[in-house]
């Protein structure tokens, strides 16, 4: 709908009364943020041991010693987990055509081709568990002697990007490591070899690459974390040059880990689905870190609050995600091997492993929130190693009622997450944050540290013009939805759009917030760096919920506003009102607002 101004401002106004209880006030992240230059201890981390580890294969994740405790497992604690793995190998054997790497390079090179690399390494944990499995074992030899035949593992439409890569590498040399005592020498040869040559090509990539300098972002994470487990394999047999390559990894991803320590939330800015993405290897990282070089991470605050990144963004019934950011309908990876992850090493709890549970239990069987092919299995085999049946699993504290979870690093205020899918469960979301999350919006404008080039070490390219923003589920039903995975324009997101703006690059006259109008935000715009929404309050009482906030400052300076401010109020299961507040300057050329539900 839009309105047209008919004087000067425009007040929408709402009386009502206060709540008593349960308030949540969001405070300024930069009001009370120390920032020290800790580069002196980023420097202190380096891989204690240069020696060469002289343990064979398997030794990524597990031990030669490991592996009969490993197949016990698969019959008794570890079975479902183990039947999700099986019934994956199950259907890649009944469809070879699709799951098998094609026979010619040129077809493999022709699409995006992440499937190959991600399908590896819970069907190489197959093997090592089931070893009689003559048929899955032949089927697994024939997928890396096709891998390893091809000059290389970019895509052809895609070459300046080596994610692809990443994937191939870290599912080859996954599969590697854990097959080696199964290989004959020719095939370890042939497969050290590929591995070498291509982690050597992806430490050359990291020095003129993006995704060597942009931190906290899914290329980066997965693209070194990659570096790492080709150094890790090599190195047993290859020597001190995989060290260096080791050092390139620690380096780059305790920046990260000391990054995310200022995300005091356990978010990350790129939303849920690639969020997961991240998450993924920033777990692997941690336990790699701590098994390989005795780094230790398991205190990061990030960590230790991440629980609730998955938790309180899923809608009732455990399916649908807050799609906040680029996003499909849930989690791109995982997420029951991060749960199950944070569970063994972090919470301790039962929590994580009760969620993991819960999703896989209600994990959609058809429909656009099935989990892609390419996807979905990519994290089984971590999910099994991590996994602990000693925690019990059971839900967080006072789970059963709808309770409101503030995100002040993300700006993302949720009600009602983490539920079953019951006739009064209602879920609401409200996000008005700054670009990149409070912790890096602050880094990046008070600079506190040397080694954080301004916007230029992050890439917020996956988010959306989408402050003040929010979504509403009457009685789980979704109603009102985000834009998901789309081109980034303002009205997509239920935001307020202007008329007529001297400063609109798309849909003349009309003007959303800034960043908006191409498929990735444009973050490096003119004013975009400093855009910035402000969740002011946030509060419930009993199955009310009241949520405000300010974005004044994501929309360009040449509108001429003063304040966008929105208030929600959900007065019962399915009635939540909306109200805009805006206030303009006099010399201000609008005369029309206009938002899209």
């Amino acid at each position: 709908m839009a309105f047209m101004f008919t004087e000067h401002l425009l007040f929408l106004t709402l009386m009502m009364c206060s709540f008593s209880t349960c308030e949540e006030s969001v405070s300024n992240y930069s009001e009370w943020a120390v920032f020290t230059d800790d580069i002196q201890w980023l420097k202190s981390q380096k891989i204690q041991d240069f020696k060469l580890n002289r343990r064979l294969h398997p030794n990524l994740y597990f031990d030669a010693g490991d592996i009969q405790t490993l197949k016990q497992k698969s019959r008794t604690s570890h079975l479902h987990i183990f039947r999700a793995i099986k019934s994956a190998v199950t259907i890649m054997l009944s469809n070879p055509s699709y799951y098998l790497p094609p026979p010619k390079h040129a077809e493999f090179a022709a699409k995006w081709n992440e499937i190959y690399g991600n399908n590896l390494p819970p069907l190489a944990l197959y093997c090592l568990l089931c070893p009689e499995d003559k048929v899955a074992f032949e089927f697994v030899m024939e997928y890396m002697d096709r891998m390893v035949s091809y000059k290389d593992w970019l895509v052809e439409n895609a070459p300046g990007d080596e994610v692809p890569v990443g994937h191939s590498l870290t599912g080859f040399a996954t599969a590697f490591d854990f097959l080696y005592n199964l290989l004959g020498n020719q095939r370890k040869q042939k497969y050290l070899e590929k591995i070498w040559i291509v982690t050597e090509e992806m430490y050359e990539y990291s020095k003129i690459r993006s995704w060597g300098k942009q931190l906290l972002h899914n290329h980066q994470a997965t693209n070194m974390i990659a570096l790492l487990i080709g150094a890790l394999v090599t190195g047993v047999d290859k020597g001190s040059k995989a060290n260096i390559w080791k050092q390139v990894v620690v380096d780059v991803m305790e920046k990260t880990m000391f990054l995310l320590k200022h995300i005091v939330d356990g978010s990350l800015d790129e939303g849920v689905a690639y969020g997961s993405y991240t998450s993924k290897s920033v777990t692997q990282y941690v336990f790699l870190a701590q098994r390989h070089f005795n780094i230790n991470n398991f205190d990061n605050n990030w960590l230790k609050m991440h629980f609730w990144f998955y938790y309180a963004t899923l809608l009732p019934g455990y399916q649908r995600t807050v799609g906040i950011a680029d996003s499909n309908y849930n989690w791109f990876y995982g997420p029951e091997s991060q749960l199950v992850f944070l569970d063994k090493f972090i919470l301790q709890n039962g929590a994580g492993n009760w969620l993991a549970q819960q999703i896989r239990k209600h994990r959609p069987k058809d429909g656009p929130m099935v989990p892609s092919t390419a996807q979905r299995w990519s994290t089984l085999h971590t999910e099994y190693i991590w996994y602990d049946p000693t925690l019990t699993p059971q839900p967080p504290v006072d789970f059963g009622t709808a309770k409101m979870h503030t995100f002040p690093n993300w700006g993302v205020v949720t009600y009602g997450g983490g539920l079953p899918n019951t006739q009064t469960n209602t879920f609401v979301s409200f996000k008005s944050g700054k670009l990149g999350g409070r912790a890096v919006y602050d880094i990046v404008h008070f600079q506190p540290y040397s080694w954080i080039d301004g916007w230029r070490s992050f890439n917020p390219g996956h988010e959306h013009p989408d402050q003040n923003s929010f979504t509403f589920a009457p009685n789980g039903q979704v109603f009102v939805s985000e834009a998901l995975y789309g081109p980034k324009l303002s009205h997509l997101n239920n935001v307020l759009v202007f008329a007529p703006s001297p400063s609109s690059q798309c849909n003349q006259p009309w003007e959303g917030q800034l960043g908006e109008c191409a498929q990735w935000l444009k973050w490096t715009g003119e004013e975009v760096g400093d855009a910035a929404g402000e969740v002011i309050t946030a509060a419930q009482h009993g199955d009310r919920m009241f949520v405000s906030g300010e974005a004044v400052s994501a929309y360009s300076s040449a509108m001429r506003l003063k304040s966008v401010y929105r208030a929600l109020l959900l007065l019962n299961s399915q009635t939540l009102l909306v109200v805009d507040h805006i206030e303009r300057q006099e010399t201000s050329p609008i005369n029309s607002v206009s938002a899209f539900f």
